[in-house]
């Protein structure tokens, strides 16, 4: 238990330049709170002592702002950054070393009582505010950006923004860097309409080309 509480402590320090001292991890991150706590939630949940894993998960919701249903599975070095306004719901699958910053929500969208929450493997970056709905697959090695709507499954090693959420850049090997650049960030909707000029300047350079070709017709005709 000790090692894995080490762990989390030290993944903050990887991935929080901010965090200066052991002591003010320890004291002052609410999203390693709300991991811990939901550690001993998700202990009664599995024991199938449901109502005291969501006292414990409420009571958790109520000081650090997350709300982590108990039933949710959560890998290794888990990190919420910030924290406040983050939901999981109760069949969400979270992998190892995955980031998740402030006001994030893994929702569902069905009533049924089956599988409805997302699943995000290994590696997975998902920027403040951003909406994942579903029970499907957000890949290893994949980012969201901040506010996106994703609603339908992302490839590994990808990154995808917008609402709702469309894949801006792919890669074949996953990268090293886990942080979310969002001003490196292509703009899918501003590339669609580069791509309607281009094609608007296409049409009136043959317009004119057209309009040349007829002028002199009707020279040669008149002659």
């Amino acid at each position: 238990m000790f090692a894995r509480m080490k762990e989390d402590i030290r993944s903050i320090f990887d991935r929080d330049p901010a965090a200066r001292s052991v002591m003010e991890v320890l004291f002052c991150y609410p999203g390693l709170h709300a991991l811990w706590i939901h550690r001993i939630a998700h202990w009664f949940w599995v024991r199938h002592c449901y109502f005291i894993g969501r006292l414990i998960s409420h009571l958790a919701r109520f000081f650090t702002g997350i709300e982590i249903h108990p039933g949710a599975t959560i890998g290794r070095r888990f990190f919420i950054d910030h924290g406040m306004g983050v939901v999981i719901g109760e069949t969400a699958e979270i992998g190892d070393d995955v980031t998740l910053y402030h006001g994030v929500t893994l929702g569902g969208v069905s009533l049924e009582k089956v599988k409805r929450h997302p699943t995000l493997e290994d590696n997975v970056v998902v920027g403040s505010g951003a909406k994942i709905l579903g029970p499907f697959t957000v890949g290893r090695g994949s980012k969201i950006g901040s506010n996106s709507v994703v609603v339908k499954e992302v490839p590994p090693n990808s990154t995808v923004v917008g609402v709702p959420a469309r894949m801006v850049m792919t890669a074949g090997m996953p990268s090293e860097k886990t942080d979310l650049q969002h001003g490196k960030l292509p703009d899918p909707e501003a590339k669609a309409i580069s791509c309607l000029f281009d094609q608007l300047r296409e049409l009136e350079r043959k317009y004119q080309e057209l309009a040349a070709d007829h002028e002199a017709l009707k020279k040669r005709v008149s002659n």
